[in-house]
């Protein structure tokens, strides 16, 4: 097993958790739901966010902006990495956060209330960082994302997205290893985009030899510095988005909206079950690629759903 079961299971619990916030905003963020006179299909009503209108894309040009989105997002950090710019690394992801948490907190607060809490929580977690703050608002960072992005795709959309991401993630762990820089500069810069949970620090005893030891206190047994269990950001977002497209799908051809939120968390579950499985199979220091294993669970979930 990776990591130490505790954390783990702490690990897969906050997945779930951004999962499920990302998957109720998303849905309370639908103004309506009604029939286009002009082309008598069914259409989602979204409300505008709280930083401002959506990408007016759909379809594949979502799914080349999100792509475009990711290639550039991925070199200017490893500029930021190769010339070492953590000042500009903190600012950019300070911006990053505040922006997205203020889109899901603009989905329950009014505008002016989900800016300033987005931004106090932003400065919180970047200056006066720990797990606590780091997690939360790493919830609604991924919600956020969500409400902005699920509206502009689709379930086949999502679903090339998924696989192309899968397959980039596998490609940028094993072959080119880029994404392993990309995540100890983050961890080194203490500023992580993605969950994070510190493992129990473990306990050894120095040898001394006896008749020095009741002298020497560090004879004692001193703990080690915990390390921390992670995961990506992208392993939150990139799955948050498929549910969220099968449960708009579900609602497009009549489910209520409780019936698709329900129905779309066994998308949820099978990423749930992939992850656990991956994290039980893992060895110990070693990266692995998630979204290959997530994409799997997703699948087989919404092949239940689609079934359904």
């Amino acid at each position: 097993m990776k990591h130490p079961l505790t954390t783990t299971m702490l690990l897969v619990a906050l997945f779930v958790v951004a999962q499920i916030v990302g998957l109720v905003l998303v849905n309370l963020s639908i103004v309506s739901v009604g029939v286009n006179v002009e082309t008598g299909q069914t259409e989602l009503v979204h409300d505008t966010t709280a930083i401002g209108d959506r990408p007016d894309f759909t379809g594949w040009q979502s799914f080349l902006y999100l792509v475009f989105g990711v290639a550039v997002g991925t070199a200017l950090l490893l500029l930021l990495i190769r010339f070492r710019k953590i000042k500009l690394w903190k600012a950019w992801f300070l911006l990053a956060v505040f922006l997205a948490q203020a889109v899901a907190f603009g989905v329950f607060l009014p505008e002016v209330t989900a800016l300033a809490f987005a931004l106090a929580l932003a400065l919180w977690k970047v200056f006066r960082p720990n797990p606590w703050i780091h997690n939360l608002t790493e919830v609604f960072l991924y919600a956020g994302i969500a409400v902005l992005l699920v509206p502009i795709l689709d379930v086949p959309w999502s679903l090339v997205l998924l696989l192309a991401i899968s397959i980039y993630d596998a490609w940028a762990v094993w072959r080119s290893k880029h994404m392993v820089t990309l995540a100890e500069f983050q961890k080194g810069s203490q500023v992580f985009a993605g969950l994070m949970v510190p493992k129990p620090a473990t306990k050894h005893a120095v040898k001394r030899p006896m008749k020095k030891a009741a002298k020497d206190v560090k004879a004692l047994p001193q703990p080690t510095q915990a390390t921390s269990a992670i995961l990506g950001g992208g392993d939150i977002a990139f799955p948050l988005i498929l549910t969220g497209t099968v449960m708009e799908g579900l609602m497009l051809v009549g489910a209520s909206r409780v019936a698709a939120l329900s129905e779309a968390l066994l998308v949820t579950l099978g990423a749930t079950i992939a992850l656990a499985v991956l994290f039980i199979l893992a060895k110990k220091n070693h990266y692995y690629p998630a979204m290959p294993f997530l994409t799997i669970g997703c699948l087989l979930g919404w092949l239940v759903t689609f079934l359904i």
